[in-house]
């Protein structure tokens, strides 16, 4: 998820580790959030709905190199993916005190970390198995430790809106989404950290984050409905914060795996991985940007050099011409499959290059990126299947782009990816997320498969009443891969 413009900004100092688990929705985790226990029976159409469900927690680490350990959120490194708050990755995140709990979606496109607080515009509970479950919203008055930041602060990007020096100070992110934006006003509060290791030691710190009263567009409609963590290259992101408190070092990692679970760590720089390419930096806003240098799809190459975005708050892969001309033509030319024909069914899909698929039909196309460097970043599967009523689709999950290119989550499945800002260079090394060190075991490589949105925050009406979330009653879901898990029939936002 990009932001176009993040009017508000943080300083803080660097170096441990930290890290806390990213989890799907049927996961041991979110069931405690939610305070739902009660799962689909293998077989049924719910559990065709879900992705496939293997749950575990992740200690043990000991990821981060030198005399820094890795830090983490309470209560653990797990991250989870959650289909219908559009196809993101979250992570259950406790702020304040006492500690209030909240399930925030994690964006390496965006710096704003932002909760929804004193609220007049924004999802207040979801509705799952006709239970309606209350989400946390942020009170400065319940906190103890919370404090307004000022307009006289250097912290404050705004300061020409203010009346007054004196005055609280504003912010407002707007998102690449249309019409999809967060405002409100900053404040400073602690976030409860322990380090990732072991022992779990506590490691709180204080950070300064968006008090969010007014969401708008995709926020309203199921994408980070209880907030968001920018975890970009901004002064005020988390991880820029945690390394200039001197925490950890100026670096962490995320694990996407191949069904549905993660991890992410603060503080950590990896040396053990399989690939790195360099950061390409612009001054007037730093993201993710590398340069990829030729594409290889089932033996066509191409020396294609473009630049892309690696982006955890989008769903899928988004490319522009030529990349997007040639991966698809090459994939067309290896996938020995009737094309499919629109229908009223399959219009509602992003993805052009759709095959009718047999049943017990496997196919395997991996991608392979030649990075700045030298080095090779293998795309496992870039393959969705889309089960429905008599129909059975393969499709090739890459979405056609008009201006950015975006390396999605579908891309970064089945991969430790270190965003290392010390030395300003990504990393990569095949992994399951399982093991307590990064895993050099065989990835599950099955398809994904859902019924994705258009962009992983798909801008769409707001309204004053209450929210709810549509069944799509057109296509079944199988379970399979990391990214896909669909909550259609199963959560409606109030």
């Amino acid at each position: 998820m990009l932001a176009l413009t993040t009017l508000a900004s943080q300083t803080s100092h660097a170096l441990h580790s930290f890290g806390f688990d990213i989890h799907h929705r049927f996961s041991d985790p979110v069931k405690e959030v939610f305070g739902v226990g009660d799962l689909p029976v293998k077989g049924t159409r719910e559990y065709y709905v879900v992705m496939a469900h293997r749950d575990r927690m992740f200690r043990g680490r000991r990821l981060a190199g030198g005399h820094h350990t890795p830090l983490t959120f309470v209560p653990s490194n797990e991250t989870y993916q959650i289909g219908t708050f559009g196809f993101l990755h979250f992570a259950n995140v406790s702020v304040g005190t006492p500690p209030l709990s909240f399930l925030v979606a994690l964006d390496t496109g965006s710096d704003l970390f932002w909760l929804p607080c004193n609220c007049t515009k924004c999802v207040r509970a979801i509705g799952i198995s006709n239970q309606r479950i209350d989400f946390s919203i942020y009170d400065l008055k319940r906190s103890s430790t919370s404090e307004k930041v000022l307009c006289n602060s250097s912290l404050c990007e705004l300061q020409k809106q203010c009346s007054s020096s004196g005055s609280v100070c504003p912010y407002e992110v707007n998102y690449l989404s249309n019409g999809t934006s967060t405002s409100g006003f900053l404040v400073d509060d602690v976030l409860h950290l322990i380090t990732d290791d072991d022992q779990a030691k506590d490691a709180d710190t204080r950070v300064t984050f968006g008090c969010g009263q007014v969401q708008t567009g995709a926020f309203l409609d199921g994408a980070a409905p209880n907030g968001l963590l920018g975890l970009g290259m901004g002064d005020v992101s988390v991880p820029s914060i945690l390394a200039k408190e001197g925490l950890t070092s100026n670096s962490f990692s995320m694990c996407f795996g191949p069904d549905g679970l993660g991890r992410i760590t603060f503080g950590d720089n990896s040396s053990f991985v399989q690939g790195k390419t360099p950061f390409n930096l612009r001054a007037s806003r730093p993201t993710y940007n590398i340069t990829v240098s030729q594409i290889n799809l089932g033996g066509n190459v191409a020396d294609i050099e473009f630049h892309a975005i690696f982006d955890s708050g989008t769903s899928f892969t988004y490319l522009n011409d030529p990349a997007y001309t040639q991966i698809t033509n090459s994939f067309n030319s290896v996938v020995k499959l009737q094309r499919h024909s629109s229908s009223s069914s399959s219009d509602e899909l992003p993805f052009e290059y759709c095959y009718d698929l047999s049943s017990n039909q496997v196919v395997e196309v991996p991608i392979n990126f030649t990075m700045k460097g030298g080095d090779t970043f293998t795309v496992t599967d870039p393959i969705v299947t889309v089960t429905g009523e008599g129909i059975s689709l393969l499709c090739l999950g890459v979405v056609k782009s008009n201006n950015v290119n975006i390396i999605g989550q579908n891309f970064m499945t089945g991969y430790h990816i270190v965003f290392d800002r010390d030395n300003m260079i990504l990393g990569w090394k095949e992994s399951n997320c399982y093991d307590d060190e990064l895993s050099t075991l065989p990835v599950n490589r099955s398809h994904s498969s859902a019924i994705p949105p258009a962009i992983a925050v798909n801008p769409q009406a707001t309204s004053n009443q209450p929210n709810e979330l549509s069944p799509n009653l057109s296509f079944k879901i199988k379970p399979t891969s990391v990214l896909m898990v669909a909550l259609f029939l199963l959560l409606a936002i109030f």
